[in-house]
């Protein structure tokens, strides 16, 4: 039987988690890692069922399930499925639609898709700020007013009128952070770089203003209107490619992304872009820990 350190195939993934049992066992190991604990109340002493498959404080008597607290939540559905669809969704490198999703796990739609956004929203990235050489840019995503019904038209317009606009940046070390704003001004942007990049960090940008006037970073362009794309060490090749995938997916796969859950697509697609160079068994670990140290999400609050 393979071990979990050099699966390297969809095969091999089910050989390993060939059952409920094995599923269980394996997040329970990840999220008690570090002792036993109550997700309602913190307290450390906590007793177990006969089944193995329910637990109890001692302290507030809440029952619980060792998905209870998290992005799982109290889902009926089997872990396996779970790991599955954490699986398809993380090693698909412009990701996997809900329809599919559904497909492959063995669920409806609706479930895929509700699926899909609760392990989006564990992929999320919160270790801080990136520091070094970055390079920063931001798109636009959504499709051209002309083409849209005219109850939903804005106005005729050019460049990203009624577009989502994205705000990225890459580090020269191989990690992406994006984040969803509101404005391509020059307060908004300055905002945005103060909160992803660390000062004294070098950034390089294209010649759009709304960079200009930060002096706590070492700061240099490229004039992609003239046809500047590369200046020495000076480009944005890194934060395009970001891109490049971002929108390969976004026509490829999910062909629309609403504004109201754009932030999540952003952040799955920078988890993968992150973990790239990884293994698909580190990829998945990654995913496994980020779920057990996520917080519960709702149909509710998803629709809401």
């Amino acid at each position: 039987m393979k071990n979990i350190d050099d699966f390297e195939t969809l095969a091999e993934f089910l050989e390993y988690f060939k059952d409920e049992e094995s599923c269980r066992e394996h997040f329970t190991a990840i999220r008690f890692r570090n002792g036993e604990f109550c997700p309602h109340c913190g307290h450390k002493k906590i007793y177990s069922f006969a089944s193995g498959k329910r637990y109890r404080c001692a302290s507030c008597k809440e029952d619980f399930t060792i998905k209870t607290g998290t992005v799982f939540g109290e889902s009926k559905l089997p872990l396996k499925k779970w790991f599955i669809a954490i699986y398809l969704l993380s090693t698909t490198s412009k990701g996997i639609s809900s329809i599919q999703l559904a497909k492959h796990v063995g669920v409806t739609q609706k479930t895929g898709w509700f699926m899909d956004h609760r392990l989006r929203a564990a992929m999320q990235d919160n270790d801080g700020q990136l520091f070094g050489t970055v390079e920063a840019d931001e798109t636009f995503v959504g499709g051209k007013e002309k083409n849209k019904h005219a109850c939903k038209r804005k106005h005729e317009g050019r460049g990203h009128t009624g577009k989502t606009i994205v705000f990225g940046v890459a580090s020269r070390e191989g990690k992406a952070k994006a984040k969803i704003v509101q404005s391509v001004d020059r307060p908004t942007l300055h905002k945005a770089v103060r909160q992803i990049v660390e000062q004294g960090s070098q950034i390089f940008t294209d010649e759009h203003s709304g960079y200009v006037g930060m002096p706590e970073f070492d700061h240099d362009v490229v004039n992609h209107k003239t046809g500047e794309f590369s200046r020495g060490a000076v480009h944005t090749a890194n934060i395009d490619s970001f891109w490049a995938l971002f929108k390969r997916g976004y026509h490829g796969v999910y062909h629309w992304m609403s504004r109201k859950h754009m932030q999540r697509y952003v952040d799955e697609f920078a988890f993968r872009w992150n973990a790239r160079s990884d293994s698909i068994e580190n990829i998945f670990t990654q995913v496994i820990y980020k779920v057990a140290e996520s917080e519960q999400l709702s149909y509710k609050e998803l629709i809401a």
